[in-house]
């Protein structure tokens, strides 16, 4: 199987002919229309003999003739080189709305790129609701664009880590001891001193239910009914993570759950599996419950952070975010959706003080 490697180009201000380009499929097409390698050579404004050359070329590569031709004859496609045409004719056209999302993206990237007075915060979070908010709003009052790429939030941290972004989102219970599955996950990945952290909301994490909740679940315990369908998170989510802090709290063995390894991609995606009727419960925020029609039982009250590295505070569209989440108008927002607060949006905390998993003094040493 042959592998496919896109690469695109800045046009200007003139508008590209094709979104996806490929030489051999420009010879291809125009020895199709013009039945000559002569006249498809004048179409594409190239010589005879680079187009003779080039079909050669990628018949010797390809191991197929792409080209019949008999002098005085017209030249024609082969069955391979029709096939060839037809399949990446075919494939454009199916895909022709992404190809055309991804061109908008990638312009109005560099729209913002090109504008001086824009700022830009690459980020890499958890999935949450109020962060699409938050992009609209430094957009329209602060021209500061915060390009949110989402994952779970251990892929998060690690774009972080790895340089991949400015700033991380992740989610975790803040009380959670040592040797918890939370710091078991985060502590690894965090370093006091390194990285801080941006408070950004409050959260409440629980189970989301059908309408009326007929099933009466109103505990984790009740997911170790026989014959309850459960619908989880991935591996590597922040909200895995919180319900397997609150199942070792309660000294519930994962596997008692029917369903735990079913997994869905996002809360909104969680919630659609209950709705549909595919699962009876699943676990997650308050304000995907809510946007679904679900009932929810509240379960614990987690914090959203944002996380970069110290010598990042100081830059200028840091700063400008780290303002806006601290004014009324984000926060007026923030509180508006189901299961969230604003509680010290835009404050800078240190990691020891909110996530007490850390220890500076060495172990002493066995004596003699």
């Amino acid at each position: 199987m042959h592998r496919v490697s896109l690469t695109y180009t800045l046009a200007g201000r003139e508008p590209a002919q094709r979104d996806l380009h490929h030489p051999l499929m420009a010879l291809l097409a125009a020895v199709h229309d013009t039945g000559s390698i002569s006249a498809a050579a004048r179409q594409l404004q190239l010589s005879y003999r680079h187009v003779w050359g080039e079909l050669k070329r990628w018949e010797g590569e390809l191991g197929q003739t792409l080209v019949v031709w008999v002098k005085g004859q017209p030249a024609l496609l082969s069955p391979f080189g029709e096939k060839l045409l037809w399949a990446e004719r075919r494939a454009q056209a199916r895909l022709a709305p992404q190809i055309e999302a991804l061109r908008s993206e990638l312009e109005q990237a560099f729209a913002i790129a090109f504008d001086a007075s824009a700022g830009v915060i690459p980020m890499t979070a958890s999935h949450d609701d109020a962060l699409p908010l938050l992009r609209a709003l430094a957009q329209t009052q602060h021209k500061l664009h915060l390009d949110i790429q989402f994952s779970g939030s251990v892929d998060a941290l690690a774009a972080l880590n790895d340089g991949r972004c400015l700033m991380a989102g992740f989610h975790a219970l803040t009380e959670s001891p040592l040797r918890s599955p939370t710091a078991k996950v985060y502590r690894p990945m965090l370093k006091p001193g390194h990285h801080k952290l941006v408070s950004f909301a409050r959260r409440t994490q629980g189970l989301m239910v059908a309408p009326g909740n007929p099933l009466g679940i109103e505990s984790l315990a009740d997911l170790c009914r026989a014959n309850l369908r459960f619908a989880n998170r991935s591996r590597g989510t922040g909200t895995r993570v919180v319900l397997e802090e609150l199942l070792a709290q309660q000294k519930i063995a994962p596997e008692r759950i029917g369903g735990f390894e079913t997994t869905e991609p996002s809360h909104r995606a969680a919630a659609e599996a209950v709705a549909s009727g595919s699962a009876d419960a699943s676990f997650g925020i308050e304000a995907a419950a809510t946007a679904r029609g679900l009932d929810f039982v509240p379960l614990a009250r987690e914090q959203y952070f944002l996380v970069t590295l110290q010598h990042a505070l100081d830059q200028p569209q840091v700063q400008t975010l780290l303002s806006l989440l601290r004014s009324e108008a984000w926060r007026a927002q923030l509180n508006a959706l189901p299961g969230y607060a604003a509680e010290g949006s835009g404050e800078v905390l240190s990691l020891r003080r909110v996530l007490p998993w850390w220890s500076y003094r060495k172990p002493k040493r066995a004596s003699p």
